[in-house]
């Protein structure tokens, strides 16, 4: 994240540290089950809501970068295309992959769902083409169930380029169009990727005093406690599936903790809003670790794309050390590995597929299609 007006390098590295965090969180919350203990170190919904950080961060940041360097819809869309297929294209290939390794050394393994071997074409094709999540469809990309969010993340990239880069009625029609086409199960939480949005852009937020800081800071932290300790999102799914209906809810499938998890975004957005006021206290902490949190960071986007499959293999391979914590640690550990090895080669191509996309896709005229370079409206 470059450091502009609107991003102080402290709250930039805040936010690099937290996408770190929650993507370890994740790892942590998949590997933590009873595959590798008697009984799961963490609830199930600690993934789900580090995801919910994802979304909320992404808003956020999506939103400065296209108040920058990313003034067309061209530029936007060569950036999230060349992040995105970087490490979504090598996670493709590699979830059957290993899938097919450790069914091969132990099927019952897989048993419950955990992985689908079936329409291969399908399932690679749909997350080529990130419409596993479409309307109340839901399809498994094989193991690497973990791929939904990105599923999500596309369709509101899709949506904000409407809103950010079109004009005038086309831009309601596009918008409208695109709605139809991903209905309503991704819509259900476009609020909480907005509210990042929301958050980057409402200028009053940057001239909180620094008390109002500090105490939205400190209260977002007890909040967010208290909310995962009393596993407030799955509260709230039950009680809504008691008004949906057991069989609409399990189609809303990733999306059915929706009222915990707009609960849970604002929380996360008071933090954000209220360490962006303070950040500046933290600058010679965060100057001390700059280098060492970027260099992780980096490497958030390959821990949560490749990790699930890995996973799934190395518990397999390190079966013999019989559950507990060492087998925990060393499937992580193995995990970790593994993952930066492959982020480090697939991290590289980014640049290569920037150029490359750079060439092929035409520049075009401003305001062709009814696209101007950027749209007045904020």
């Amino acid at each position: 994240m470059a450091d502009k007006p609107g991003m102080a390098r402290s709250f930039s590295l805040y936010l690099d540290l937290l996408r770190l965090l929650a993507a370890l969180a994740v790892m942590l919350a998949h590997a933590a089950s009873t595959k590798t203990l008697a009984a799961p170190l963490l609830p199930n919904s600690v993934g789900h809501n580090a995801v919910v950080v994802f979304f909320l961060l992404s808003g956020y940041v999506i939103a400065f970068v296209a108040d920058g360097k990313e003034a067309t819809a061209r530029d936007f869309w060569i950036s999230r295309l060349a992040r995105i297929y970087s490490v979504a294209l090598p996670a493709v290939l590699l979830a059957p992959l290993a899938d097919q390794i450790g069914l091969a050394l132990n099927p019952q393994h897989y048993a419950g769902g955990l992985t689908t071997y079936d329409h291969p074409v399908l399932r690679m094709a749909a997350s080529l083409l990130f419409a596993n999540e479409l309307w109340l469809v839901s399809i498994m990309p094989f193991s690497n169930s973990a791929y939904w969010s990105l599923c999500y993340e596309m369709s509101y990239y899709l949506l904000f380029s409407l809103w950010c880069f079109g004009s005038g009625r086309s831009r309601w029609l596009w918008l409208g169009l695109a709605a139809l086409v991903i209905g309503p199960k991704i819509l259900l939480l476009a609020p909480v990727w907005g509210l990042g949005v929301a958050l980057y852009r409402w200028q009053g937020g940057y001239r909180l005093p620094a008390a109002v800081g500090w105490a939205g800071w400190l209260v977002s932290l007890a909040g967010l406690a208290a909310f995962q300790y009393a596993d407030l999102g799955e509260q709230l799914a039950r009680w809504s599936g008691s008004l949906l209906g057991a069989e609409l809810h399990r189609q809303l499938h990733f999306s059915k903790h929706f009222l915990g998890d707009y609960v849970l975004a604002l929380l996360i957005a008071l933090n954000f809003l209220g360490f962006r006021r303070i950040a500046s206290h933290f600058a010679p902490l965060f100057n001390a670790c700059a280098g060492a949190i970027r260099k992780a960071a980096s490497y958030t986007f390959s821990i949560y794309l490749f990790h699930l499959p890995l996973l799934l293999l190395f518990e397999i391979v390190l079966a013999g050390m019989g559950k507990g914590y060492a087998y925990l640690a060393a499937v992580l550990a193995a995990t970790l590995v593994s993952v930066v090895l492959l982020g480090s080669v697939t991290e590289q191509q980014k640049d290569r597929l920037r150029r490359w996309l750079a060439h092929v896709i035409p520049a075009g005229k401003p305001g062709k299609f009814g696209f101007p370079a950027r749209s007045t409206a904020k």
